[in-house]
């Protein structure tokens, strides 16, 4: 990595140590370390692939690239919309104060997750060597811990409510597991 690389990659670093730090340590939800690992895969991949993001745009990796960078974007875009106007979080963003089980959460409990996990097989696919193959399996893996992570603080939170829209919808994908 060069040295502009690095330097964006520990400036990264140091803001989701602090916006983990911030926002879900402080309020005792530990699903955040979790999550902390997914946004460095992504960071890291975002650093290591940035030379790659505009070179032979329609080879066919690039275009299915954008094509999951945009469902990602399209998926965040609709979760916040409806996080926010639903969820009623209080003075912070993780705080919802209303159990959120329509528009995109009426079929999925994680829909911001999944766009971190299709943001992170967008970006892989820029350039996808080892590393970022490895990276992205980490990411992953990590946003699965951090859905089971939070699950639990949603059960504690919502109580029997949680546990029936548990039953009633799939973690990440309609249909599948």
């Amino acid at each position: 990595m060069t040295s502009l690389q690095w330097m964006l990659f520990m400036s990264g670093t140091i803001f989701f140590i602090l916006a983990t730090w911030y926002i879900s340590l402080r309020a005792k939800r530990y699903h955040g370390v979790y999550r902390f690992f997914a946004f460095e895969c992504i960071l890291a991949m975002v650093v290591l692939n940035y030379p790659y993001w505009f070179i032979y745009p329609f080879e066919p990796k690039q275009i299915i690239s954008w094509c999951l960078l945009l469902a990602s974007a399209l998926i965040a875009g609709f979760g916040f919309y409806q996080f926010y106007r639903t969820g009623k979080p209080r003075d912070r963003m993780e705080e919802t104060t209303r159990l959120i089980t329509s528009g995109l959460f009426k079929y999925i409990r994680h829909p911001l997750y999944l766009s971190l996990m299709i943001g992170g097989f967008g970006v892989m696919l820029k350039d996808p060597g080892p590393i970022q193959i490895i990276l992205s399996a980490i990411n992953t893996i990590a946003l699965y811990m951090t859905a089971r992570t939070e699950e639990k603080e949603m059960q504690d939170r919502f109580g029997a409510a949680y546990y029936n829209y548990q039953k009633s919808t799939w973690m990440f994908i309609p249909y599948f597991f």
